[in-house]
């Protein structure tokens, strides 16, 4: 699918100059936090109707050059430079958008008082319909369907791409000339990618620029313009994005565009006895309209030495299933048993050692952390409250595993604001880990991640995985590369399993219609699935 190019907006020599007038200007934009600068003299030029990204690696500022546009800034910044935006509305697509969006009133209600900014100026008569329409037009134009059912959801109630498509819509009805879009990809399988990025190449059309700040290099390249590296917060290469993902020079660049790596997966023959069982699950969510079912799950078995990958699009019920295998969700019924043991619906319920057993690893690490104290007290904690460890012990046992996931102890005794989504996501697993479990629930967590930092978790999962100690693991994700360690894998559509088997066969050979369009708009948008 191509997307609609405008006239690149860049400085870059190998670039014409367009003839459209500027709507946002960035000149030497420095933001300083205790002495070390998060962005460090960042210019760019946006014009309307054009896609400018800023690539590069968690922690490299692509955010905090974002959010500038916004005038928001991290507390306690030294700001420097110029950011000027000429009369354009900017709107703000976060990365995880549970952040932004009231957990206590539902979707329609959000979305509604929106658009009633919108139609004051109508006569009282006619505005009801032009709201409905508003709302109805913004969910279709953020390829997320309006009906009764979702809007009456809570944000909790819907998955992390259905989230992200709300904010979206809110973007949209806010009237933005520019959108700040921060990895609005995120969670997202290979069909929905596709749609949003015909989306965004709509929205262009319509002469809203997007600058758009992404790690998901297939995303760029088919939506933007402008390509800008960042690194260290500097940018560390700049042009067109046709030469820079093919010819980059700068060798950070290259490292970002590096092919895939085929990862060992779990060794079949190592496998052994069912460990975590599924049987007869039922899940809801509770609406305005009552419970309706989002899940049913006949029967799912993952054995010890085994990972299992749990692949679908967003709104499945991948994250549903993870969380009833954790205690998080208690609306449902059938069985989830460890051992052959049925364990209680809610964490609460659960004994110390079935809590320590079965382990949560959240998408949004950030979230999952108390912002007011450092990470190393927070893992820590884990083997006290579910082992009894004393806390001397539990922080030498603490630091050697944050170590061995390659996070040191000067970056883990500061506060999680302090730290890269990258690092957090790898203190998330640090926390798991001390509980020592025996089933490792991973819940999208490479989805937020750029290509260097993504190989670089897959590749510690598969080394826990080869240990012969270590956790069975569930692997939640939409992105079929990232079922790369798996053994087996199981695939949900419309909240059922539609088809389960060992890795190879389901990633060369699939049987079921929806598994195939899967595969294949992965391979399409230029995935590596390497069986």
């Amino acid at each position: 699918m191509n997307s609609p190019k405008n006239s690149p907006s860049t400085s870059s020599s190998d670039s014409p100059v367009s003839e459209d007038p500027v709507i946002v200007t960035v000149s030497g934009l420095t933001v300083e936090v205790d002495g070390r600068a998060l962005v460090d003299g960042v210019s760019l030029r946006i014009r309307p109707g054009t896609v400018t990204a800023l690539v590069g690696a968690s922690g490299s500022g692509k955010t905090t050059t974002g959010l500038a546009l916004l005038g928001e800034y991290p507390t306690g910044a030294r700001v420097t430079g110029d950011v000027t935006a000429h009369g354009a509305r900017i709107g703000y697509v976060p990365q995880h958008p549970a952040a932004v969006l009231n957990p206590a009133r539902r979707t329609g209600a959000l979305l509604r008082d929106m658009a009633r900014q919108q139609v004051r100026d109508l006569p009282r008569s006619r505005r009801r319909a032009a709201v409905r329409q508003r709302v109805t037009d913004a969910l279709a134009d953020a390829q997320l369907a309006g009906s009764d059912e979702l809007l009456s959801r809570y944000p909790h109630q819907l998955s992390g791409g259905q989230q992200q498509r709300v904010v979206l819509a809110q973007a949209l009805l806010l009237g933005a000339r520019v959108i700040v879009a921060d990895e609005p990809t995120t969670g997202q399988d290979a069909l929905t990618k596709r749609r949003v990025v015909e989306q965004f190449a709509a929205v262009t059309a319509r002469g809203i620029a997007v600058l758009l700040l992404s790690h998901d290099l297939d995303v760029v390249r088919e939506l933007a313009d402008e390509v800008l590296v960042m690194r260290g917060g500097r940018v560390v290469e700049q042009g067109p994005v046709h030469r820079i993902l093919d010819a980059p020079t700068h060798p950070w660049t290259k490292e970002l565009l590096a092919e895939p790596r085929t990862l060992p997966y779990a060794d079949p023959e190592r496998t052994g006895a069912e460990l975590l069982t599924v049987s007869g699950l039922t899940a809801r969510h509770r609406t305005g309209g009552g419970r309706v079912p989002v899940l049913k799950v006949d029967g799912l078995t993952l054995r010890s030495g085994e990972c299992l990958a749990v692949v679908g699009r967003s709104g499945s019920g991948k994250t549903t299933l993870a969380r009833c295998l954790a205690g998080l969700h208690r609306d449902h019924t059938g069985q989830v048993l460890l051992d052959g043991t049925a364990l209680p619906r809610s964490v609460r319920d659960r004994s110390r050692e079935q809590i320590a057993a079965v382990q949560y690893v959240f998408q949004d690490a950030r979230a999952a952390f108390d912002e007011h104290r450092p990470v190393l007290d927070q893992v820590a904690r884990t083997a006290v409250r579910l082992h009894g460890v004393g806390p001397r012990e539990a922080a030498t046992e603490a630091r050697r595993v944050l170590t061995g996931l390659g996070l040191d102890e000067s970056l883990v005794r500061r506060l999680p604001g302090r730290l890269s989504g990258g690092e957090l996501q790898r203190a998330a697993l640090a926390r798991a880990l001390l509980a020592r479990p025996r089933v490792l629930v991973c819940d999208e967590i490479t989805s937020g991640l750029d290509p260097v930092t993504r190989r670089s978790l897959l590749d510690l999962l598969a080394a826990l995985m080869r240990r012969q100690d270590g956790p069975s693991v569930v692997l939640i994700t939409h992105d079929l590369e990232t079922a790369a360690p798996a053994t087996r894998v199981a695939v949900l559509d419309g909240g059922e399993v539609v088809e389960e088997g060992p890795r190879e066969q389901i990633l060369t050979a699939p049987r079921h219609p929806f598994t195939v369009a899967l595969l294949d708009a992965s391979r399409g948008r230029g995935s590596a699935v390497r069986p």
